[in-house]
């Protein structure tokens, strides 16, 4: 699982499901605590075990429904969402907050205005991008607390400056049909972060 914190549940104020008493450790889905978000609860010892979020961003969205299920899924994995201009649609834009329903006010949201600036923030992080161009697989990926998962635009996916700069770094979805170039947005999202999940269970 890497590096965990341990916090007494008595510190929490976080809902979590009745736990099954003949389960030593149940396995749980929490709202994110200080930045955390929590997998496990031993009922015994009473503690929470957390483990850092993932962060999903997303290279200049342009479809207002995609990012709005995204942000959704972000608050429901417990992972951080990150979004590079210029984007296709305005935040504003009812269909985002449709996709999202009641939940985007609760997202833990960040901006950037370019490619550029999200780069010099977040130079000695890790990375894993997504890419119809990658030869590795995405469950090849070892997923490590904290890591950033990038996806790029629709239409064209990421630039092939990107592409290019992270190679080493660069993971497929595989498609089992020759008439088809890549899912769906958000369901690619979806898929790589509950791999995510499992691997650091």
């Amino acid at each position: 699982m890497g590096k965990v914190l341990i916090k007494s549940i008595s510190e929490c104020n976080i809902g979590y499901t009745d736990w099954n008493k003949s389960t030593f450790v149940q396995e749980v889905m929490c709202f994110q605590y200080k930045g955390y978000s929590s997998f496990l609860v031993n009922p015994y010892l009473r503690f929470l075990i957390l483990i850092m979020p993932l962060n999903i961003v997303l290279f200049e969205p342009e479809i207002p429904t995609n990012t709005g299920n995204i942000g959704r899924l972000s608050l429901a994995t417990g992972s951080k969402l990150h979004l590079v201009k210029p984007f296709g649609f305005e935040l504003s834009d009812k269909r985002v907050k449709r996709a999202g329903l009641d939940y985007w006010q609760h997202l833990d949201l960040k901006i950037y205005e370019s490619i550029g600036e999200f780069f010099e923030m977040h130079r000695d992080k890790s990375f894993a991008f997504f890419s119809s161009h990658g030869t590795k697989d995405y469950w090849d990926i070892d997923y490590e607390e904290d890591l950033f998962l990038i996806f790029g635009k629709e239409s064209v996916g990421l630039s092939e400056a990107v592409t290019k700069a992270h190679s080493n770094k660069l993971y497929k979805i595989p498609l089992h049909s020759s008439h088809i170039r890549s899912i769906n947005l958000a369901n690619a999202v979806s898929v790589a972060v509950y791999e995510g999940l499992r691997q650091l269970r």
